[in-house]
Parts: structure tokens; C-alpha cells; sequence
């Protein structure tokens, strides 16, 4: 069996056979656009690893690209989609794409970019094609559910903590496992692994979901890109407030309620009220707990796959790099 790539090996690849894809040229505004967001670049975290686990069983990565190209297409498409939804101004620094042409555009080209994700994904052996589908239109339904709960959720005014885990499930960590499991079923893996694989990715995303909530209000906006506590300003209903109000008393819950009602505050005395209920019920804490938990259950999944250890390298340390480590 060959060496094992590199994880820049793999990003390098990808990031070729993306550039090598040409789309029409005309109409203009349908296929301008999806060059665009294409272009903006980003972590290509899921095609990477559906690479990640051809390489893994030994398998030429020339025979899952094709997957992997589909996975960046549909994730890319959920990300025009979503920022017309949010109204977001900004996608990766850069100008979203119903900002730079207008809402229309960016719906008709994120309509125009999942019907490439099925072109792509469906270039394999026919014997593959039932399982691709399948679990495709599995994670895409799924997909759609995460964001309409996480939509339903700003209205809401309590959300538990087991919904919020099914949200983050399905609007980011079913993606995850969705690239895995087709990496390892072009790949040949056994039922076996490919199930393992799977459920790695869920709790690799449900950790990576987490992590990012704790470090939107303890991170470093400097190491970080983003602004800090920009899902307190925004009140957004993540892992710590939830947890911050199931274990509030009454005078603690007034407050997360006054400061959460609307967004017309002073942004530092909103972040540092917030802030200090979270630090006097210790949320950080519990969340970390859950983050690590999740991050333990991905690596059980792994250690069960039935190939060496020493082939599962690049993965576990891709996951790894990606695991900021929050005190």
C-alpha cells in the first residue's frame, strides 16, 4: 500500500482539480457568481477529507475527487443560501454574493451550484451510485432541516440543550460525516467502517460546533479573524447561553432576558453583563466538557476502523490541527 499523503498534498490536489473546473460562460450572472464564492476559498475542510479516507484504504484519489468536488460544491451552496437568509454582508472578508449582484442572483446561482454538486458526485462506478445517493439525499434533507431549526430557534424563547445538539448535528455535522462516508464507500471500506467513519464525523462536527461557540466569547479576535462575542451582540441561542439558562436563578435570568431581548445596547456593557452570568454559572466549563466528550467519541469511532493505526494518521492529526485547544 502507498504512502500516505500529506495533508498540503491533499489541500494542493483539490484545490487544482477545483481551479481546472470551468463554467459556462453565459449566462453571466448565474455562473460569475458561483466562480466567485468558489474562489474566496476557506478551509475545504469536507473535501479534503473525503480524500483523506481514499488515501487512507489505499485508494488512488483521482477515483473520489470527483466527491469530493460535489461536497465543496453543495457546501458553497448552502453558504449563498444562508447568507441571503442571514443577511449576511460578508462571507470569508470578502463581499457575500447577494451583496455584490442582489438575492435573486444568489439563490438561482446556489440552485444552479447544487445541481453541479449532483454532476460531480455522481461520476463514479454505477456500483457506488445507490449508496452516493442515498446517503447524499439523506445529508441534504438533513442539511435543510439544521438550518430551519437554528431559523426557528431566534423566535424561541427556550431552547434545550438536546435540541440544539440535533441542530448543530444537522445543519454542520452531517455534512462532516456525509464526506467521510463517501470517501470510504468509493474506497470499498466494509459496512463496518464506513458506519464508523460516519459517526466519527458526527461527533468531530458536534466538537468542532462547540469550539467555535466557546471561542466566539473566549477567543482571540486577532488569532481568531472574527469579532468576540458576536454571538452574544447578535442573540444568538449557542451552547453557553442555553446552559447558562437552564441553571440561572430568577435575578440571572432577568438579566440574559433584558440583554438578549433586543440589540440596541451599548455592545461592551451587553458583552461584559452577559459574560459575567456566564462566569458565575460556570458555563465555559460545562461546555468544554461536552466539547472534549464529543472529541473522545470521534476518536472511539476511529480506533474501531479495521485499518493500521499508522494509516489513520493524517486524519487524526488534520482533526487535531483543527481542535483549538480552549482554556
Amino acid at each position: 500500500m502507498s504512502n500516505l499523503k500529506s495533508i498540503a498534498d491533499l489541500q494542493d490536489a483539490l484545490c487544482l482539480a477545483l481551479e481546472n473546473k470551468n463554467f459556462p460562460s453565459e449566462p453571466k450572472n448565474l455562473y460569475e457568481p458561483i466562480s466567485y464564492i468558489l474562489s474566496l476559498g476557506g478551509k475545504r475542510l469536507r473535501p479534503v477529507m473525503v480524500l483523506m479516507v481514499a488515501d487512507m484504504y489505499g485508494c488512488d484519489i483521482t477515483q473520489v475527487m470527483p466527491q469530493a468536488i460535489g461536497v465543496e460544491y453543495f457546501h458553497n451552496f448552502t453558504l449563498l443560501h444562508d447568507d441571503i437568509m442571514d443577511d449576511a454582508p460578508l462571507r470569508r472578508g470578502m463581499t457575500t454574493v447577494h451583496e455584490k449582484w442582489n438575492a435573486n442572483v444568489g439563490i438561482l446561482s446556489g440552485d444552479a451550484l447544487f445541481v453541479k454538486a449532483y454532476q460531480s458526485l455522481v461520476k463514479t462506478d454505477t456500483i457506488h451510485l445507490p449508496d452516493l445517493i442515498d446517503l447524499f439525499n439523506q445529508t441534504a434533507l438533513e442539511v435543510c432541516e439544521g438550518q430551519q431549526y437554528d431559523m426557528d430557534f431566534e423566535t424561541q424563547d427556550l431552547v434545550s440543550m438536546d435540541a440544539y445538539l440535533r441542530m448543530i448535528k444537522y445543519k454542520t455535522a452531517v455534512l462532516l460525516a456525509c464526506s467521510l462516508k463517501m470517501g470510504a464507500i468509493v474506497s470499498r471500506a466494509s459496512i463496518e467502517d464506513q458506519n464508523h467513519l460516519y459517526d466519527f464525523g458526527i461527533h468531530t462536527g458536534i466538537a468542532f460546533q462547540l469550539m467555535d461557540d466557546l471561542l466566539d466569547v473566549y477567543g482571540n479576535q486577532k488569532d481568531f479573524g472574527k469579532q468576540i462575542a458576536g454571538d452574544i451582540l447578535c442573540n444568538k441561542k449557542t451552547c453557553l447561553y442555553i446552559r447558562a439558562y437552564e441553571v440561572a436563578d430568577a435575578s440571572q435570568r432577568k438579566v440574559l432576558d433584558h440583554y438578549f431581548a433586543h440589540q440596541d445596547f451599548d455592545p461592551e456593557e451587553k458583552i461584559a453583563e452577559v459574560k459575567k452570568v456566564y462566569e458565575l454559572l460556570n458555563v465555559k466549563a460545562y461546555c468544554l466538557q461536552s466539547m472534549e466528550e464529543h472529541y473522545k467519541l470521534a476518536m472511539s469511532h476511529m480506533a474501531q476502523i479495521s485499518i493500521p493505526q499508522d494509516r489513520k494518521s493524517t486524519m487524526t492529526e488534520f482533526v487535531d490541527m483543527l481542535m483549538v485547544r480552549i482554556q
